[in-house]
């Protein structure tokens, strides 16, 4: 059997034997984006172009630009680049008198992508501020964004589908983009480039992102016309960092994009291919609950969920839910021995050591997955989101931005910052798969 998967598909059987149908056109697929801290979903459900994924598809015609010509002017707002609706351009704001007008005409060799906050035609995929933690209706909102409306550009080339690259900004729905007076922005010879006021940050993996063996790179700024740089002293500093240029702006399979407030990962066509699919994950789920792990104090029988808890008909938990001891590793269900009152704390009665415990819960998103097994299942600390290995590891690896200058680690499939060393345990279950 081999895997292949768009994220949502079934495992395909190779068939040698079976009919040979008529060739239908296949659409060409150059990656996914898909947002960390969502487990395959959004609560309010993947409306639209607000989703926790976003598949890139060849278009039928081209929609890409590329940079034509560019030109000084004193009056920006008034200039006819800019009024000009079916003209892309990008305006440099110098000073209150002078402006550099970027113009920008249409590149059939490529197809452009546009991501931000603005629910605006142009954005193709809208992301707003992830909240760490379990997603529950509209709960935890956030008050102010930090997610640019226009935040970054990716540009496919049509001809060879494995090249995509990425640029800070998107254009508005007059095709423009602004940086203002106070935007960071420099000219080395006739060129002119600037940066975004948060930044769009990269971080591309060290080896291939899908098989196990990848370990997360340094993060880095891009430009709005694509160029790479170290990052900056804080999240919005006016000094930008220094060139790097022995990275691009081509996005790999695993690169990880920070837009301030969100952070995306990007899935190529190719790396996908090789990956598990949600029913390959739902799989290792009921393998595992065929073995029938059972509590050690009820000795009932504990079924895996693969999505959010289980509650009983009374609303309260249910005695098949699992929960993990985050000090031990030990599987059990939910019983009172080794409580104390007033503490969050449980004495594990398999061999005592007393810590927190969490409800247990399948990461099932694919994307997020940097192998298919084999299923010795580990889980975050102290979400509780449990996947295999290798996917454990390299996520509690990661820094992820955080706020003007911090970073952290947090699981992929909630966003919730891990707690202790090494921010996860291995699963030790009482039955016979142990």
């Amino acid at each position: 059997m081999v895997i292949r998967s768009d994220g949502a598909e079934s495992p395909v059987l190779e068939d040698k034997e079976s009919p040979i149908l008529p060739d239908k056109p296949s659409r060409v697929k150059y990656g996914e984006l898909v947002i960390l801290g969502y487990n395959g979903f959004l609560p309010p459900g993947d409306r639209g172009r607000k989703r926790s994924k976003y598949v890139l598809w060849k278009r039928p015609d081209p929609n890409g630009v590329k940079r034509s010509k560019h030109y000084v002017v004193k009056t920006p707002h008034n200039s006819q680049a800019i009024l000009d609706s079916q003209q892309h351009s990008i305006s440099y704001t110098l000073s209150r008198n002078q402006a550099i007008i970027v113009e920008y005409m249409p590149d059939e060799d490529t197809d452009m992508f546009q991501i931000g906050r603005s629910s605006e035609n142009p954005i193709d995929f809208v992301v707003v501020d992830t909240v760490a933690g379990e997603k529950n209706g509209d709960s935890g909102k956030v008050v102010q964004s930090t997610i640019s409306r226009f935040a970054c550009r990716i540009l496919a080339e049509r001809a060879n589908p494995s090249v995509a690259r990425i640029y800070a900004a998107g254009f508005d729905s007059s095709r423009n983009i602004f940086l203002g007076e106070k935007a960071t922005k420099w000219q080395e010879g006739r060129d002119i480039d600037g940066l975004t006021t948060n930044g769009i940050l990269l971080m591309h993996p060290q080896g291939s992102f899908c098989g196990g063996d990848s370990e997360p790179g340094v993060w880095r700024e891009v430009s709005v016309c694509g160029g790479i740089y170290s990052l900056r002293e804080s999240r919005s500093a006016q000094k930008k960092g220094r060139a790097v240029e022995e990275v691009t702006n081509v996005l790999q399979d695993g690169t990880l994009i920070d837009l301030c407030g969100a952070t995306l990962l990007w899935r190529s066509a190719e790396g996908l291919e090789k990956s598990p699919t949600k029913d390959y994950l739902e799989n290792l789920v009921d393998k595992l609950n065929a073995g029938r792990p059972v509590c050690p104090v009820g000795l009932n029988t504990l079924v895996i969920p693969r999505k959010s808890s289980y509650t009983g008909p009374d609303g309260g938990a249910d005695k098949q839910q699992p929960y993990v001891y985050l000090n031990c590793g030990h599987v059990q269900g939910s019983h009172d021995w080794g409580h104390e009152k007033n503490s969050h704390t449980r004495t594990c009665p398999l061999c005592t050591k007393v810590g927190p415990v969490q409800k247990l819960c399948m990461g099932i998103e694919p994307a997020f997955y940097v192998d298919a097994g084999p299923p010795i299942f580990f889980a975050f600390n102290p979400c509780g989101h449990m996947a295999t290995e290798k996917t454990v590891k390299y996520w509690a690896s990661v820094m992820i931005p955080h706020g003007t200058n911090a970073f952290e680690s947090f699981c992929p499939f909630c966003a919730t910052p891990l707690e202790g060393f090494p921010g996860y345990v291995r699963l030790i279950f009482q039955d016979n798969v142990d």
